[in-house]
């Protein structure tokens, strides 16, 4: 079938084309053990821009896509954030983006496959048509379509299921080994039986959360602690001046403290970190994709013992001096992952939250004139919005509310 939309090729100088493409409906699995179905049609309706857009086009200028692609195909239309129509179901979904020969595809083993939608192997959202297997189509919740249209407030939103569902596994992920890493010591402190400390010391793990970078990721995380453990101190650290849009919504978000990263000394943005916290940390979290994080934890010390570190940026390596390292009892772990359970969860949090206020949106045919200057000069600049998002077809979108 024919469709109009965005995708990306292996090309130097046009890695990222709008026009007209064939999309493909091959059988899909969503987890190992079930039968392969065909996908349903559905209508992307609004589409939110992730970085990962922003590298594949990279890759894609440097020949490197070829593994991204579906199978027999020399491109791949991305996108896999926002929110489609079902006419077959006469309903909107969030699309679950990751499928495949696999026990859990966002954790897959070496013997398992998966692939993902707008980002490997599988189609994604900037296009008028795709298929989706239609058991990875996630119910929205009631109160929010009138009169056949979505409310623009609500579609903003669901453009965050993916990144926030990935927090809400972080979340987990860090109560679980918290509470492993820590509940012998934490049943002695208490004098309570291990299994009694075992939920005290997931709580405790969030003592003294620093939160390394502030863009979306470090603002949703930083969230679900705060929902999550209300009593927990958290500080963010940034770039961008504390008088900033950005900041102070943060700030309102989690009830948290700000150090702008502006020291020409490391070891005085350590200081004033650990000011701010009242001591070493209890987690730390880098999610500034930046190198400065490893050492402002280790080399500097803002990271305290029994501290647990999370890994969460890509790009930095991670080092440190194996003599503290093992006497302080650090724990360091890093995924990017999360459960159909977790989206469904994020759905419903980010429905009752306030996030449609960091959504910019740039029009349709702007952004499909040029997409790589839309990319490059509007999308991923430093004067673009926190989140930027396209309403792929009016048609279906309730400006008035």
């Amino acid at each position: 079938m024919k469709s109009i939309g965005t995708y990306f090729q292996n090309d130097p100088e046009h890695p990222l084309v709008y026009g007209e493409v064939e999309v493909i409906n091959p059988p899909r699995q969503r987890l190992r053990g079930e039968p392969l179905k065909e996908g349903i049609l559905v209508h992307p309706v609004m589409v939110g821009f992730c970085g990962t857009d922003h590298e594949l086009m990279m890759m894609g200028k440097r020949g490197e896509l070829t593994p991204k692609f579906p199978a027999g195909q020399k491109r791949l239309i991305n996108g896999h954030e926002g929110i489609v129509w079902v006419p077959e179901q006469n309903r909107f979904a969030i699309v679950l983006i990751r499928g495949g020969d696999s026990v859990d595809p966002t954790r897959y083993t070496e013997d398992e496959t998966y692939f993902e939608y707008g980002c490997d192997q599988a189609d994604g959202l900037f296009c008028d048509d795709m298929y989706v297997n239609p058991d990875m189509l996630l119910k929205i919740p009631d109160g929010y379509v009138h009169d056949g249209k979505l409310d623009l407030s609500f579609a903003k939103k669901m453009v965050f299921p993916d990144p926030f569902s990935c927090m809400l596994f972080q979340l987990e992920r860090m109560e679980d080994l918290g509470s492993a890493h820590r509940f012998r010591q934490t049943a002695r402190r208490h004098g309570c039986s291990l299994e009694e400390a075992r939920p005290i010391a997931a709580d405790e793990i969030f003592e003294r959360t620093v939160i390394f970078g502030l863009g979306t990721t470090g603002m949703f995380i930083g969230d679900v602690i705060h929902q999550a453990h209300p009593d927990a101190k958290i500080v963010f650290v940034g770039r961008s001046d504390p008088d900033t849009y950005k900041v102070k919504f943060a700030l309102e978000q989690t009830d948290a403290v700000y150090v702008q990263s502006r020291y020409d000394d490391p070891a005085d943005l350590a200081d004033a970190i650990r000011a701010a916290l009242g001591g070493r940390a209890t987690t730390f979290i880098g999610v500034s994709g930046t190198n400065i994080e490893h050492e402002i934890a280790f080399r500097h010390r803002v990271l305290g013992c029994n501290g647990l570190y999370n890994s969460f940026s890509l790009g930095p390596k991670v080092t440190f001096d194996t003599m503290p390292f093992g006497f302080e009892n650090h724990l360091i772990f890093g995924s990017i992952n999360f459960r159909q359970d977790h989206m469904e969860k994020a759905i419903e949090m980010l429905a009752v939250s306030r996030y449609d206020e960091i959504v910019g949106l740039i029009d349709r045919d702007r952004f499909a004139e040029d997409p790589i200057a839309a990319y490059e000069n509007e999308i991923y600049c430093k004067s673009a919005p926190m989140k930027t998002a396209v309403i792929w077809n009016k048609d279906f979108i309730n400006t008035e509310r």
